[in-house]
């Protein structure tokens, strides 16, 4: 089954601006997907990393892109499709708590 890593983006404010009972079954819908093997986490603190022409390893704090909002979870979910993986993820925490989340196809390479 193809796979999609998904990238959820929303702050605590757009979080609070939400009804419980949406919340609930925003986390609700997060528990769907885990019980279907999606892998879950919020997101750290991340570290650049980079190796010009294999001559030594340099890292730098922080991100290397920057968006609206910060940047709040990842998955990698499992689904028949893109329309199948939008619908799953249309329903989570960041996408109904006025943030987004980008759905990325995983393109396996064996």
């Amino acid at each position: 089954m193809p796979r999609f890593v998904t990238i959820g983006y929303g702050d605590r404010a757009g979080y609070d601006r939400i009804a419980p009972d949406i919340r609930d079954a925003a986390h609700a819908q997060d528990a769907v997907l885990a019980k279907r093997g999606a892998l879950i986490g919020i997101a750290g603190q991340p570290v650049q990393v980079r190796n010009p022409d294999a001559a030594g390893v340099q890292t730098e704090d922080g991100s290397f892109m920057a968006s609206q909002l910060p940047v709040a979870r990842f998955a990698i979910i499992e689904a028949a499709d893109l329309a199948e993986a939008i619908d799953l993820v249309s329903r989570t925490p960041c996408s109904v708590a006025h943030g987004v989340v980008e759905v990325w196809p995983l393109e396996e390479r064996g």
